[in-house]
């Protein structure tokens, strides 16, 4: 996969979930939300989490989310806005209430104000980051509009990164470039949490 460009990866990635029978990607979401409920370690009552609400045809899920919800202190959901030049800004944050959030620019679902800064990150201990693929190396694969790529250096450096994809998004080598931030876990339906071995320099490859 590493021979393809980003651009043409994309692509394929995005038509390939979209070709997933819904029957499926809902017995998908919920091995995801049951490794999330199984996996004691992972989170603890004491945790802020930073996850996201899955959309259109990402895998997980709403119950997902509250089963984080169940476990940790606090869950926050990304707010996503872009700059006057229509950039993307880094991610603001909001604390997850059940049956609060509103409908935003691309289908986003997203919490109510009061919203934290992108600094708010660096309480979470677990960041669960939506990714079109990851490789073994914990290179992430993402939509391509540069929001977490703003947001990841604000994280403490000991936080868990957690890529969700599906098993098959879990690929041997993709792309990478300088300022890529290796996930640490991807998080698949029937792998579960799989720890990954990021180099120290992914981008200089």
């Amino acid at each position: 996969m590493a021979t393809t460009s980003k651009a043409a990866l994309r692509e394929q990635l995005q038509a390939a979930r979209r070709r997933v029978a819904d029957e499926v990607r809902a017995g998908e979401a919920r091995m995801l939300r049951a490794h999330l409920e199984a996996a004691e370690s992972i989170v603890s009552g004491d945790d802020t989490v930073c996850a996201y609400v899955p959309v259109g045809a990402e895998p997980g899920s709403i119950e997902m989310v509250d089963a984080l919800l169940r476990r940790a202190r606090r869950v926050l959901l990304p707010v996503a806005r872009t700059g006057a030049d229509n950039a993307a800004q880094p991610l603001r944050w909001g604390e997850y209430r059940p049956g609060t959030l509103t409908s935003a620019r691309w289908g986003l679902l997203e919490p109510p104000q009061p919203w934290l800064p992108a600094s708010a990150i660096a309480e979470a201990g677990l960041i669960l980051v939506p990714s079109l693929a990851v490789d073994r190396r914990g290179v992430r694969l993402g939509r391509g509009r540069g929001f977490y790529d703003r947001s990841l250096g604000h994280r403490d450096p000991g936080a868990r990164l957690v890529a969700v994809v599906r098993d098959a998004e879990l690929v041997d080598q993709l792309p990478a470039e300088a300022h890529d931030i290796p996930m640490t876990h991807a998080l698949t339906p029937r792998g579960g949490l799989i720890p990954l071995n990021p180099p120290r320099d992914i981008g200089n490859e």
